[in-house]
């Protein structure tokens, strides 16, 4: 029978509370800095406000779908190592 583990320092509601607040406050000071920038449009789009923290946040998000589909092709069977 196994022993119940401890909680991690990441599994308690105050933590993963305070972590919801952290990333609250990274996406506002990200467009923060759009106020006090004068933005000078190469392309057209690139000149609305808050356009490159868009385009973070989608090309995070695009990494994360792309590593996803890479790992289904990439996994291996669990018994792998043990032929």
């Amino acid at each position: 029978m196994k022993q119940k583990k401890e909680f991690d320092y990441f599994d308690r509601p105050e933590t993963i509370k305070k972590l919801w607040i952290l990333l609250y406050v990274v996406c506002v000071l990200t467009i923060v800095p759009d106020f006090f920038t004068d933005r000078h449009a190469y392309f057209g789009v690139d000149g609305y406000f808050g356009f490159f923290a868009l385009l973070g946040f989608i090309s995070c998000a695009v990494l994360i779908l792309f590593s996803k589909l890479i790992a289904l092709v990439l996994k291996t069977k669990e018994d792998y190592y043990d032929r």
